[in-house]
């Protein structure tokens, strides 16, 4: 999982790993596959009323986009180990929140960079008003935030485990 501070990201061996995976792939047969695309599009003649040429330029801009992320993040990262399951708040957690301390009003998120979102959690960014909020707390600790309207809110952490993907 990863924390950013001063351009510098941590991950996980096993986060290094897939985001290099990722990128290699990207960077080759992903490469590969849209340049045929574009170019199948192109022989099918005029460019400016070709819509699949311009889908798979459109493509090639998002794909060599993310070649971009994933080679400066990697290019900024620190390899270590998961976090201590401590019950201490910090990257690579799943953490519970009870909001103004009702045990009924809770919700569990993964504390990571976006690289690590997915469907099965919501993800928050250790660099959210939320995630740095949370930041170092212990379970049972209560923690403050600022709301988007400038108010304060409080949760209550009632669990933070490290993520099993």
């Amino acid at each position: 999982m990863t924390q950013t501070s001063e351009n510098v990201t941590w991950l996980t061996q096993e986060a290094y790993a897939q985001l290099k995976a990722e990128l290699e792939y990207l960077s080759g047969p992903a490469r590969t596959e849209i340049s045929k695309k574009i170019e199948a599009a192109r022989e099918e003649g005029d460019l400016r009323e070709n819509g699949g040429y311009h889908a798979a330029k459109e493509e090639q801009g998002k794909q060599e986009l993310r070649i971009r992320q994933l080679q400066q993040l990697l290019e900024n990262a620190k390899v270590g180990e998961a976090p201590a399951d401590d019950g201490v708040v910090e990257p690579g957690m799943v953490v519970k929140i009870a909001f103004d301390g009702d045990e009924d009003d809770t919700i569990t998120f993964l504390l990571a960079s976006r690289e690590y979102a997915s469907s099965d959690i919501e993800t928050y960014s250790p660099q959210s008003p939320l995630g740095s909020g949370v930041m170092g707390k212990k379970v049972g600790q209560d923690a403050e935030y600022e709301l988007p309207n400038g108010k304060m809110a409080s949760v209550r952490i009632l669990e933070a485990k490290p993520y099993q993907s």
